[in-house]
């Protein structure tokens, strides 16, 4: 009995994105897995405790993103071959964090947001309509 009670908690475990969404409620989409992102180096902007960078904004850099963030102390374009980081280059998608999106937003150089692949922790952040004026996937 203990064995089947204990089963479906690890099998929660196991697959991290359930129950994740998206900002509007839905499950959350891909993001990119070429470069590979999100926190957990799933393709996905989900989130969970150990990521309290909360790494769910999908976003399409730019070169006057990735020149704000390198100025920021974030260098996102050079590679780090250390952490199988290929560095980003314009037209990359990727998982940025959600304060870090804000304060590029504040600056003017908010990068493009897939809302889909957006997570809805983002919202605890960033109002959902700054994101959508930023949105590529807007319907």
């Amino acid at each position: 009995m203990d064995r089947a009670i204990s089963l479906p908690m690890q099998e929660r475990r196991a697959n991290p994105l359930e129950g994740q969404k998206n900002v509007y409620g839905e499950p959350l989409k891909s993001c990119s897995e070429r470069p590979l992102t999100g926190f957990f180096r799933t393709g996905y902007c989900h989130t969970g405790p150990e990521d309290v960078g909360l790494h769910t904004v999908c976003v399409e850099v730019t070169a006057e993103f990735l020149a704000f963030s390198k100025a920021r102390g974030n260098d996102l374009s050079t590679p780090q071959p250390d952490f199988d980081f290929p560095g980003l280059k314009p037209g990359d998608r990727w998982c940025l964090c959600a304060q870090r999106w804000r304060e590029a937003l504040e600056a003017g150089s908010a990068p493009r947001v897939i809302l889909g692949a957006t997570h809805e922790a983002t919202l605890e952040i960033v109002a959902l309509t700054d994101l959508k004026r930023h949105a590529i996937d807007l319907a």
